[in-house]
């Protein structure tokens, strides 16, 4: 049984957590502003998770984080999720498709790159390659008319990217928490801030959310954020990176779909083309990776 070695149970939940968990996160995201306001919803999605986490980690045995990994994780916490996060909630919260803010969030790696060439690292030919095109990509998206229509939106979600990009690249160099623990921190962390945020702006309920308002939290928190989290960091421990992080060009087609089929959603020909470039710079990112891991 080669192939069930290869390729176990974990495994496949791992990758199917990653690939359409993750990318229906959007498709909630859009069910769920409509009933809540969108900085409470995102803070009340991290603080439930990262208390459940948290406890749960206390309870396994895993130390509590010291006062520098708080800070540390906190700063994380911050440009990942409530900038990241927050950043698309509050794109789609202004009329941004839930695909679309899906293939602006896969730029990701190209941000990562360019952010990590400020910390010494050195990209390849390729790499270099992918990043320019990329650009191109998010050019051509901001000529389709879903982010004319929302120009506030597509700076919200650019941003949002590059915050996470950002996030991703300095947390190599800060001293987080270990394993989950140091994720449960940086959503307790970023939840608090969200809804800190969404009481200054002064984000009131005006009525109860409906069945599927409800819904949708229970699903981002639950599904979007303990569960894909943690596969994520199983992934991370058990297959290459470039394996692990291919969810970046796999989540758009996955949101794209979903939207059109359960929001109605279109998507023009100018975010399709985007798409296709921007997918293509994100594999030819990637491919530098694949092509350093030796198979042991």
């Amino acid at each position: 049984m080669p192939a069930a070695r290869r390729f176990p149970l974990q495994l496949i939940g791992a990758f199917f957590a990653l690939y359409v968990i993750w990318g229906s996160t959007y498709l909630a995201i859009r069910i769920g502003i409509e009933s809540w306001p969108p900085l409470m919803m995102a803070g009340v999605r991290f603080l439930i998770a990262g208390s459940l986490m948290y406890a749960y980690m206390r309870w396994r045995g895993a130390p509590s984080p010291t006062a520098i990994q708080w800070r540390s994780a906190a700063m994380i916490g911050f440009l990942l999720l409530a900038c990241g996060n927050g950043g698309v909630t509050l794109a789609e919260h202004s009329g941004v498709a839930s695909g679309v803010a899906a293939l602006a969030v896969a730029t990701v790696p190209l941000f990562t790159l360019l952010f990590g060439y400020f910390w010494g690292a050195r990209n390849t030919r390729l790499e270099w390659a992918g990043i320019i095109l990329g650009l191109i990509g998010i050019g051509m998206l901001n000529l389709g008319s879903n982010l004319q229509a929302s120009p506030i939106g597509a700076a919200m979600v650019i941003f949002a990217a590059a915050a996470w990009a950002f996030g991703s690249v300095w947390s190599r160099h800060l001293p987080l928490p270990v394993g989950p623990m140091a994720s449960a921190a940086e959503m307790l962390a970023a939840g608090a801030m969200l809804l800190a945020a969404s009481l200054l702006s002064g984000e009131r309920m005006t009525h109860m959310p409906t069945a599927a308002g409800w819904g949708a939290l229970l699903y981002l928190t639950f599904f979007g954020s303990i569960i894909a989290f943690s596969a994520y960091m199983y992934l991370l421990k058990n297959v290459r990176p470039a394996a692990a992080t291919s969810y970046a060009y796999v989540n758009p087609a996955v949101a794209v779909m979903l939207g059109i089929a359960f929001a109605g959603e279109t998507i023009g020909v100018e975010e399709c083309l985007a798409m296709a470039v921007i997918i293509s710079a994100v594999v030819l990112i990637g491919l530098p990776q694949w092509r350093k891991q030796k198979p042991v």
